[in-house]
């Protein structure tokens, strides 16, 4: 079953942004970095991609 984020289609913040980028920096994965901004996968997969940054692959 999927998780719902009450944070539909919300502005991200610059802490947000800021995290985001900390957390692919250090190698979290999608679902981790996920958890941890409580946003949905794919809002994370489009903001990193706007920000071209590389997110981890599950291994």
């Amino acid at each position: 079953m999927k998780e719902h984020f009450e944070r539909h289609k919300q502005p991200w913040n610059s802490e947000e942004i800021q995290k985001l980028h900390a957390f692919a920096k250090k190698g979290m994965t999608l679902k981790a970095i996920s958890k941890a901004l409580t946003r949905s996968e794919e809002s994370i997969k489009k903001r990193a991609q706007a920000d071209k940054v590389k997110i981890a692959k599950k291994r």
